[in-house]
C-alpha cells in the first residue's frame, strides 16, 4: 500500500481506520467485496441486505479476517424502516462517517415492453431506496460533523444501451441525486459522490446469461466481454477500490462528480 509523509511519519494512504461505514446491499457482488475492502482499511462495517443469509456470510469473511463488521436486515424501500435502522447504527457506534448506496436490481425492456408494475418496482428499490438510505446517512452525517457518501449508479445514467429504459432511468435520478445532496450539503462538511460501473462480472450476470442464453453462455459472455474497450469486464473489487478512495481523507476536495469504472466505455469507445 502506498504511503505518505507528513511532519516524518509515514502514514498509510487510503486508510479508513476509525470510520462508521454503512454499505447496503452487500451480500453479494460490489457490495460484498466493498464492505470487504472498508473492513482490510480499518472501517467499522455495517452491512444493510434484505437477504440477512448472504449479509452474515459477508461478515463472516469479514471477521475471520481481522475485521470489525455486522449485519442487519433492511428493506432499503421501507422509508420508516431505514430512518430506524440508521437512528439505531449511528446510536450504536457514535456516528455515521461513510456511506455506500450500493443495493439495486436490474430490469430488461423497452417502453413497450416494460409494464408498469416492473417500472416500478424498479424506481421502488433503486431510486427510492437511495433516497430513503441517504435521508438516513445525511441526518446521522450532520450530527457527526460531516462524512463521505458514494451512491453506486451507472454507465446507463449517461449513456444508451438497449432494452435498459427502466434501470437507465433509475441510474439516471442517483446521478441527479448525487450532484443534489453535494450541493446541498457542502456546508454540512458532506461529500457526495458517485461511481459510474460498466459491466461487472458478478453472480448476477452468470445467472442473466444461465438463465437467458443456456445454449450458447460462452458465446454470450465472450461478446458482453468485449464490449469494454479493455476487453473484459471489471472486478467487483475494482469498483470497491474507488469507493474506498472517494471515502478516504485523500479524496477530501473531491464532491458532486461521477466516476467511470468501466474499461473505458464511456469515454474511450
Amino acid at each position: 500500500m502506498p504511503t505518505t509523509i507528513i511532519s516524518g511519519t509515514f502514514l498509510r494512504m487510503f486508510s479508513l481506520k476509525g470510520k462508521r461505514a454503512i454499505i447496503t446491499g452487500a451480500g453479494s457482488g460490489i457490495g460484498q467485496s466493498t464492505a470487504i475492502a472498508f473492513a482490510k482499511q480499518g472501517a467499522t462495517v455495517s452491512l444493510l441486505e434484505i437477504n440477512i443469509e448472504a449479509a452474515n456470510e459477508t461478515v463472516e469473511k469479514i471477521r475471520i479476517n481481522g475485521g470489525q463488521a455486522e449485519a442487519a436486515e433492511c428493506d432499503v424501500t421501507d422509508h420508516d424502516q431505514v430512518q430506524e435502522v440508521f437512528d439505531k447504527l449511528g446510536a450504536d457506534h457514535g456516528g455515521l462517517d461513510c456511506l455506500i448506496n450500493n443495493a439495486g436490481i436490474a430490469h430488461v425492456g423497452n417502453i413497450l415492453n416494460t409494464d408498469e408494475k416492473d417500472f416500478d418496482r424498479v424506481m421502488n428499490v433503486n431510486l427510492k431506496g437511495v433516497f430513503n438510505c441517504l435521508k438516513g446517512g445525511v441526518r446521522q452525517m450532520v450530527k457527526s460533523g460531516g462524512g463521505a457518501i458514494v451512491n453506486i449508479a451507472s454507465t446507463v445514467a449517461t449513456m444508451a444501451i438497449n432494452d435498459r429504459l427502466a434501470y437507465s432511468t433509475s441510474k439516471g435520478g442517483v446521478l441527479a441525486m448525487t450532484y443534489s445532496v453535494a450541493k446541498d450539503h457542502l456546508h454540512n462538511k458532506i461529500r457526495c459522490n458517485a461511481i459510474q460501473p460498466g459491466r461487472i462480472h458478478t453472480p448476477f450476470v452468470d445467472g442473466f446469461i444461465a438463465e437467458n442464453y443456456p445454449e450458447n453462455q460462452e458465446e454470450i459472455f465472450r461478446k458482453l466481454s468485449d464490449y469494454q474497450p479493455l476487453g473484459r469486464m471489471g472486478k467487483p473489487e475494482e469498483v470497491a477500490a474507488m469507493a474506498v478512495f472517494l471515502c478516504s481523507d485523500e479524496a477530501s476536495f473531491i464532491t458532486g462528480s461521477p466516476f467511470a469504472v468501466d474499461g473505458g466505455t464511456l469515454y474511450v469507445r
